[in-house]
């Protein structure tokens, strides 16, 4: 009783109710042309459940008007898309065909119940029946006045229940086809993907940024040189802007859902990283071989990001140490090495534990996207990053 007492006041029972009457319309109409044939509406249908877009109209108004407040990871429980084959056209029709018969019971039952109800309440004030009157009986006055809810009881029960099931049907007839929902998921997944993409970028650039300028404010505390101070600020401020020419581009990727990342930095800026490295006290020894702005976009661009997150580990969990670093195209991969001394103190992200921060996951997954690899650990008395980029997969 709980549950049909909560039904009976939510806003989506009287939208469905409304549903279910509109293809009632078509009957009245068709009724006051020719009394004779009152089943021809259910032939009139099957024209406009085979045209296309009767599937999109459909759908909007179950949408709207059947479960207003329900969806789905795809967005909706009904398609609202035209009909793109054949199948979709015959369950439209189907769906048409159902609804027509349900709105003939629903407004039946929506007519003669209210007035069953009047029936009763004219029986109770010793009022006189009228020859129509669709009571069976005439029941004693003190039993009209028991019985004259009824009727009104019974017309919301039928309401809720026809509007459950023309709410079940239309999902199973209505609902997007396999077609459209293998496109809703590859939609999906390009979106999270897109998403792991841009949280990798952050983590990357801001990350990078941040750890350095923590160094350089260390170092120059601990210096009490004005000169080093100067260059270490300058070097913050270097750093910082760069993280914010990349944190605004991806910020606006994130508000314009249909554009793609650009101007994402490459290898032939790499300089830039190793000098925000030998400004926060690191000795880098680079060795940069082959023509590196040259390289395809992909390989380039994961290379810089690779890289980046490579020297971050090192100023993150080494401080200023020296640091070997060899890029190089070598046959028909992109090499890329990052070497230096092990922490005094190992961590698991950058000195010898099992390798499992998401620095190393975030660079392992870059490299996986291209076809390339990865490895990190200890390596002759040293940590060492070393990928490995294919260049065909990208040509």
């Amino acid at each position: 009783m709980q549950q049909l007492f909560r039904a009976a006041v939510r806003p989506v029972t009287y939208s469905r109710w409304v549903h279910l009457c509109v293809p009632v319309l078509m009957l009245a109409v068709w009724m006051f042309i020719e009394r004779d044939t009152p089943w021809m509406p259910l032939l009139l249908v099957i024209p406009l459940g085979l045209l296309p877009w009767m599937r999109l109209a459909e759908g909007l108004q179950a949408q709207f008007l059947l479960a207003p407040h329900d969806r789905d990871a795809d967005g909706g429980r009904f398609s609202t898309v035209a009909s793109r084959h054949w199948g979709d056209r015959w369950r439209t029709l189907l769906w048409l065909e159902i609804r027509l018969l349900l709105s003939v019971v629903t407004v039946g039952a929506s007519v003669v119940l209210p007035v069953a109800t009047v029936d009763l309440i004219r029986v109770g004030v010793d009022g006189p029946l009228v020859d129509d009157s669709i009571l069976p009986f005439t029941p004693p006055s003190w039993a009209a006045w028991l019985l004259a809810p009824v009727p009104l009881f019974l017309l919301i029960g039928l309401v809720i229940l026809l509007g459950k099931v023309v709410t079940s049907i239309g999902r199973r007839l209505l609902g997007p086809s396999s077609a459209e929902r293998l496109t809703a998921l590859e939609a999906r997944t390009e979106q999270l993907l897109e998403r792991t993409r841009i949280a990798r970028e952050l983590h990357d650039s801001i990350g990078h940024a941040l750890t350095v300028a923590v160094v350089q404010a260390g170092a120059a505390r601990a210096a009490g040189d004005p000169e080093f101070t100067d260059r270490a600020l300058s070097a913050i401020e270097e750093t910082g802007r760069a993280a914010l020419e990349d944190l605004e581009r991806v910020l606006l990727v994130l508000r314009d859902s249909g554009q793609r990342p650009s101007q994402r930095p490459t290898l032939a800026e790499a300089d830039r990283l190793l000098a925000s490295a030998r400004a926060s006290g690191a000795t880098v020894d680079a060795e940069l071989m082959g023509p590196l702005e040259q390289l395809t976009g992909p390989v380039t661009q994961e290379g810089y990001r690779i890289l980046q997150e490579a020297l971050t580990n090192v100023l993150r969990h080494c401080g200023p140490v020296p640091v070997r670093v060899r890029i190089g195209m070598v046959a028909d991969r992109l090499d890329l090495e990052v070497i230096n001394p092990l922490p005094d103190k190992p961590s698991v992200t950058a000195g010898g534990g099992g390798g499992s921060g998401s620095g190393l996951r975030g660079m392992r997954e870059r490299a996986a996207l291209l076809g390339g690899e990865v490895d990190t650990g200890p390596h002759r008395g040293d940590w060492r990053v070393h990928a490995r980029l294919p260049l065909e997969r990208i040509r």
